[in-house]
């Protein structure tokens, strides 16, 4: 079996203490410039277009096939915690672990809330929302959920005359959600609420994507959505290791450090030791790039990391 070249997308650094057996690999690898920090820009490393990737529109052509012709702006399902001077935006998309039924019975009222604003909502899946809009339409920059987890809210909205009909919009979307029985049912099961959305990842579909990738395996939809524009095979994490492709691409970035230290670290330094791995590239959340490859392990001198 050939060697392969694996890249593998990786839960920031400090998620990751319980793995201990790969604090000797990132000792004695080689430290690579460090990138922009989040998942959408490392994904934008394997997946190329001329600007920012459109997410929206990306995973609506997967799910629906018909986002030509129009512009798609994300309006993802959140969570954003009131504080006494502003509100911080705690978690977006799949950190809600929102099921089918939740999103389906939250549709209807978002449909009419958007709607007044001449906005079509769509739900690609119960994590991943869009709005449909004209496609010469001009849209303020919107930060990713990437760079707003955490801050204060206020500070990524959309500024100025400009933005001022998305503030408009978005609280009145909380104000659907705030009191919502979906809410308040959530909020029963010990589980946090929707009361918010998060724009971002606005566009029009690309002809293609250009990527050197052979072979992705990912559970997330976005990752699938670019592969289908660039022509590489997409499986499900589940489907790992299977025959081994040229350069392939693992996302591991949403998976539990304990999922990591007794699965995923293991075989990936099993296949390094034997040599079915070529190459491995980690890039961790955080915008840290490590290279390890065999030989490396020799490198005694170098202490631990």
């Amino acid at each position: 079996m050939a060697a392969t070249e694996r890249h593998v997308l990786m839960p920031a650094r400090a998620r990751l203490a319980a793995v201990t057996a790969m604090a000797p690999w990132l000792a004695r690898g080689n430290r690579l410039a460090d990138a922009t920090p989040g998942f959408i820009p490392a994904l934008s490393s394997y997946f190329r277009t001329e600007g920012d990737l459109p997410v929206a529109a990306l995973i609506r052509q997967l799910v629906a096939g018909d986002a030509r012709g129009h512009q798609w702006l994300c309006a993802d399902p959140a969570w954003v915690q009131p504080e006494v001077n502003g509100a911080r935006l705690l978690a977006c998309g799949d950190e809600l672990g929102l099921t089918a039924g939740e999103a389906d019975a939250l549709r209807g009222d978002l449909v009419e809330a958007f709607a007044a604003h001449g906005f079509a909502f769509e739900m690609a899946d119960a994590s991943h929302w869009q709005l449909r809009l004209p496609a010469f339409a001009e849209l303020p920059h919107f930060v990713g959920p990437d760079g707003a987890r955490g801050a204060d809210l206020f500070d990524h909205l959309p500024a100025g005359v400009e933005g001022r009909r998305w503030r408009a919009v978005l609280g009145e979307v909380q104000i659907v959600l705030h009191n919502h029985p979906v809410n308040l049912r959530r909020r029963e099961r010990g589980a946090v609420p929707v009361n918010s959305v998060w724009f971002w990842g606005a566009g029009t579909l690309p002809e293609g994507l250009e990527s050197g990738l052979t072979h992705s395996f990912a559970d997330d939809l976005l990752v699938w959505a670019l592969g289908a524009r660039a022509d590489v095979h997409v499986d499900g994490l589940q489907a790992w290791p299977g025959t081994a492709s040229a350069f392939e691409l693992l996302d591991l970035s949403a998976q539990d450090e304990q999922v990591i230290t007794s699965r995923w670290w293991p075989r990936l330094e099993e296949d390094l030791l034997a040599g079915r791995t070529r190459r491995l590239r980690l890039h961790f959340a955080g915008g840290e790039r490590w290279q390890l490859s065999r030989g490396q392990r020799l490198r005694f001198w170098r202490g631990r990391g």
